[in-house]
C-alpha cells in the first residue's frame, strides 16, 4: 500500500479522531477555559501515544507564581542515529468564538458540510497539526518501516492564540531535547486550493502609545487659542511626518538591514492570480491600493515594513461644540517588521522620533507594551525549502510558488533559540475564516497535507 492508498483507507479515522479534538474548547485567551486547553493537551497526548511516538510528554509553562498552559512534546527516533532531525510546530489553543450568534453551526460541535469540516480550530491550527500524524503512519506503512527516516519530534504549544508569553523560555529551558536540523510549521496558509504555494516568511510587529501633555487644564482656545502649544496639533504634526511623499517610513535607521526581495522571489509573486480589485473588496471595500512606492500590494504586504496609526484622541470628542486648547493627546502606533529588523531598534529610532519631534512646552511619553515579535525568513533556496517543494509537488501533483505572510508569531524564537531554519508545510486557505465564526476547513487539503508530511520525511532524509 502507497502512501495516497495508506491515507484514502485511514481518512475517516482521522476525520473522526479530529473532530473529538476540536470538540474541546481549549481558548487559552479566556481564564475560564484554562482547563479545557490542559484536557486539549491530554487530548493529544494520548493520540500521540497510540499514533506510534515512544516518547510524549505534557510540559508545563510559566513558574509556579504565574503558571502558564501546557505544551505537549512528542518524539520518535529514526533508525538511523546519523539522520537529520527534525522540530514540528504548532499549537493546540484556538480563538475565542464570539460573536457567537454569527455561527451557523456550534463552533465546537465540529460538522462536516460537503468537503468542509467546521469547527473552531479546524484549520488554525488544530487541523494543521493533526495531518503531521496521519502522514507520518502513512510514511511508516509505505515503507514498511517501524521507525521514520528521520527523527521527528513535534511541539504543540498551548498559549499561541493568547501571544505565547511563555515559549521563548520554554524552548530555552528545553533548548537540548529540542535540538534539530530543521523547524517545520504548519500554521499558515497556501495560495488558494488549486494554486498549492509555501510560505517563506512572516513579518515580526512591534507596538506603542504616545501621550502628549501641555498646559495642566483644558484652556479657553478664545485666550489662549494660537499662544500656547496645543498638544493634539503636535501630535497630527508628529503621525503625518511618519511618513515620506513615497510613502516610505522616516525613522533613522529604520530600513537599515531588511532583507530586500530577490528578483527571482518578485517574479514568483507576480505569476500568483492576483486580483488587485477583488483584493480590494475584501479590505472592507477599501477603494485604492497605497503604500511604499516601487513595490506591488503583495510584496508590500508581505515584505516590507510599515508604521500605522492606530487610533488617535484627546480634547472633545462629545456632542457639540467646545472650543479648547486640549491638555493633552494621545495615539497608538504599531510597526510591522520584515527579516533584517529587530524590534527593540525600531522601540529604540521611534522614541527618539518622537523626542525630535515634540515642540517645546509639550511632554512626551511613549509607552510598548512589550519586547515585540520578531520577523522570521527562509530563503527559497535553503535545503530545507527545497525539500519541502519537492514533497508537496508530490502530493499536489503540480508546482508549488512561494507566498510570505503579513501576520506575526512564535516562529523566529524558534529560528533562533534553537538555531535551526525554517520550513512552512501548510495547507490552509485564506478563505478558512480563521479567528472568525464558523471557522472551516478544506479536507481534501488536510489529506493532501498528510500525504506532503509522509513524504516530507523521505526528501528530509536524502533518499
Amino acid at each position: 500500500m502507497d502512501v495516497r492508498e495508506y491515507i484514502e483507507a485511514n481518512a475517516s479515522g482521522f476525520f473522526a479522531a479530529l473532530k473529538e479534538w476540536l470538540a474541546i474548547p481549549s481558548i487559552s485567551g479566556d481564564p475560564a477555559r484554562r482547563d479545557d486547553v490542559r484536557r486539549s493537551a491530554e487530548w493529544l497526548h494520548e493520540h500521540l501515544r497510540e499514533t506510534g511516538f515512544p516518547v510524549v510528554e505534557i510540559w508545563e509553562t510559566g513558574s509556579p507564581a504565574e503558571p502558564g498552559l501546557p505544551a505537549v512534546f512528542a518524539e520518535w527516533p529514526a533508525a538511523d542515529p546519523a539522520a537529520p532531525t527534525v522540530v514540528v510546530y504548532g499549537h493546540h489553543d484556538v480563538q475565542p468564538v464570539e460573536p457567537l450568534d454569527e455561527w451557523k453551526t456550534a463552533p465546537f460541535s465540529p460538522v462536516e458540510q460537503g468537503d468542509q469540516l467546521i469547527g473552531r480550530g479546524a484549520s488554525d491550527d488544530k487541523g494543521q497539526v493533526f495531518f503531521h500524524t496521519l502522514g507520518l503512519k502513512a510514511a511508516l506503512a509505505a515503507g514498511g518501516q517501524a521507525a521514520p527516516p528521520v527523527t521527528i519530534k513535534m511541539l504543540v504549544e498551548g498559549e499561541e492564540e493568547s501571544g505565547s508569553p511563555h515559549f521563548a523560555q520554554l524552548l530555552r529551558d528545553q533548548r537540548d531535547r529540542l535540538a534539530c536540523d530543521a523547524v517545520v510549521i504548519s500554521d499558515t496558509t497556501m495560495w488558494a486550493a488549486d494554486v498549492p504555494s509555501m510560505c517563506t516568511g512572516m513579518r515580526g510587529l512591534t507596538e506603542a502609545e504616545i501621550s502628549l501633555y501641555g498646559p495642566s487644564l483644558d484652556l479657553h482656545s478664545g485666550s489662549f487659542g494660537g499662544a500656547v502649544p496645543n498638544p493634539l496639533h503636535a501630535m497630527a504634526s508628529l503621525l503625518a511626518g511618519l511618513h515620506d511623499e513615497r510613502n516610505r517610513v522616516t525613522l533613522k535607521g529604520f530600513y537599515d538591514g531588511v532583507v530586500e526581495l530577490t528578483g527571482e522571489e518578485r517574479e514568483l509573486f507576480a505569476r500568483l492570480p492576483f486580483d488587485e480589485a477583488e483584493w480590494l473588496r475584501t479590505a472592507g471595500g477599501s477603494r485604492a491600493a497605497l503604500g511604499e512606492e516601487g513595490f506591488t500590494t503583495l510584496e508590500r504586504v508581505w515584505a516590507r515594513p510599515t508604521a500605522e496609526i492606530n487610533g488617535m484622541w484627546g480634547g472633545h470628542t462629545g456632542p457639540g461644540g467646545k472650543t479648547i486648547v486640549p491638555r493633552e493627546a494621545h495615539a497608538k502606533v504599531s510597526f510591522r517588521l520584515v527579516a533584517g529588523q529587530d524590534p527593540q531598534a525600531v522601540q529604540e529610532a521611534f522614541a527618539a522620533y518622537v523626542a525630535e519631534h515634540t515642540p517645546p512646552g509639550v511632554e512626551a511619553r511613549v509607552e510598548f507594551p512589550s519586547l515585540g515579535v520578531r520577523p522570521c525568513f527562509s530563503p527559497i533556496d535553503s535545503p530545507g525549502v527545497l525539500a519541502a517543494k519537492r514533497a508537496m509537488e508530490r502530493a499536489f501533483g503540480k508546482e508549488v510558488l512561494f507566498t510570505r505572510e503579513g501576520g506575526s508569531g512564535p516562529e523566529a524564537d524558534l529560528a533562533d533559540i534553537l538555531a535551526a531554519p525554517l520550513v512552512f508545510v501548510a495547507v490552509g486557505l485564506d478563505e478558512d475564516r480563521i479567528h472568525a465564526p464558523n471557522e472551516k476547513v478544506e479536507m481534501p487539503l488536510l489529506l493532501k497535507g498528510a500525504e506532503a508530511a509522509a513524504y516530507l520525511w523521505v526528501e528530509f532524509a536524502g533518499r
